[in-house]
């Protein structure tokens, strides 16, 4: 296979040791493929005792089985299954020419009935994969979750992907019934919504239909949009120099395959960084208001068990740390959000627009002629 490219300082030009070779011969070499090692060799024998049907023996073990007529019965030798999925791309090794020596690993273990069918089918799925024209890099990440991953922790997985989906339904069914009923942006950062700012704006939503029309700023209007302002403000003195700062540090310190690369892992660390602080203006108007009242908790909350969610797969799919970074920073928001929630409770006996209160409801005496 094609060797993977080399990673230099961009600026020193140094490379690893075992890359000063690869760095000696021409560009053109570097693309041709070369051989590689696997330096593991695993062997599963089927220790379970059973006893087929020879009208109906399973297909997928069958290919696996080498039998021998003993008298009147056939007999099968132990069954021998060469472990394919744990030989990983980054384990390869390659073969150059000052390689004397290389090593190899081998292990044994048994496995059952059940273990071995359900093996077979994975490593045909990934050869399947390949098929379809998946890369050898692709079918490496499956490979990967199925080897590095404890299969009962991945079969919990698969079942909390499924409340997955029905959280992402019910945040958005419940974020469209928040802003239909929305009749003011009092105490919503408009950073955080995305919201134009502008004196008067009316959004349609086909098919949805609901209309908002806002005239002039209220009084807490503008105290909003002000301390909207004002978070922004404070945050690009943080957010600026973060970014620069961060490029800075891993064009000096990390090293990358090229100018292009270290462009684009700056940019993806801006994105991130710009996400982050995005939703912390909303945190700095809930604490100069002094509530939190003004919030759509319920899609917050199904929004908050999704992120959950998303911090089990960053430890089971591999990713790069800064996108790993990226899964945990919503909870970090969100656990700010429920302080303020505890900080700010909802006052009941505060008068409305209408002037009435919730416990003036309660108490209220029906009326009688």
């Amino acid at each position: 296979m094609v060797p993977k490219p080399e990673e230099i300082n961009l600026l020193t030009g140094e490379s690893d040791a075992q890359q000063l070779e690869a760095e000696k011969k021409p560009t053109s070499a570097l693309d041709e493929p070369v051989s590689h090692w696997r330096p593991r060799l695993a062997l599963n024998v089927m220790a379970d005792n059973f006893v087929f049907d020879g009208s109906s023996l399973p297909a997928d073990v069958h290919r696996y089985m080498k039998m021998i007529q003993l008298g009147k019965t056939v007999h099968y030798l132990p069954i021998l299954f060469i472990d394919q999925l744990s030989n990983r791309v980054k384990d390869l090794m390659v073969i150059n020419r000052s390689t004397t020596e290389l090593p190899l690993t081998v292990s044994y273990d048994k496995v059952s009935l059940g273990r071995l069918r359900f093996w077979i089918h994975m490593q045909d799925a990934v050869y399947s994969l390949q098929q379809f024209g998946f890369s050898e890099k692709d079918a490496d990440e499956v490979k990967g979750i199925f080897v590095d991953t404890n299969l009962y922790f991945l079969a919990l997985t698969f079942f909390v992907a499924a409340f997955h989906l029905l959280f992402d339904f019910l945040a958005f069914k419940n974020d469209i019934s928040f802003w239909k009923k929305k009749k003011s942006m009092i105490g919503m950062s408009t950073k955080l919504w995305k919201v134009k700012k502008a004196l008067k704006m009316t959004i349609l939503w086909r098919g949805l239909i609901p209309e908002f029309q806002f005239g002039a700023y209220s009084e807490s209007e503008r105290k909003t949009e002000e301390y909207d302002t004002q978070a922004m403000k404070y945050l690009s003195y943080l957010l600026y120099p973060l970014c620069v700062g961060g490029a800075v540090y891993s064009l000096l310190n990390i090293k990358y395959k090229s100018w292009y690369s270290w462009l684009i892992n700056s940019f993806v660390n801006g994105v991130y960084a710009f996400g982050f602080l995005f939703m912390l203006p909303q945190l700095f108007v809930n604490y100069k208001l002094k509530s939190v009242a003004h919030l759509p908790w319920k899609a917050f909350t199904y929004k908050a068990f999704n992120t959950f969610i998303d911090d089990v797969f960053a430890f089971i799919i591999t990713m790069p740390t800064s996108h790993r970074l990226a899964c945990f920073r919503d909870d970090v928001v969100f656990l700010v959000y429920l302080y303020q929630r505890w900080l700010y409770p909802v006052d009941k006996r505060r008068v409305n627009e209408f002037g009435e209160s919730y416990e003036e409801k309660a108490t209220r005496a029906p009326h009688t002629d």
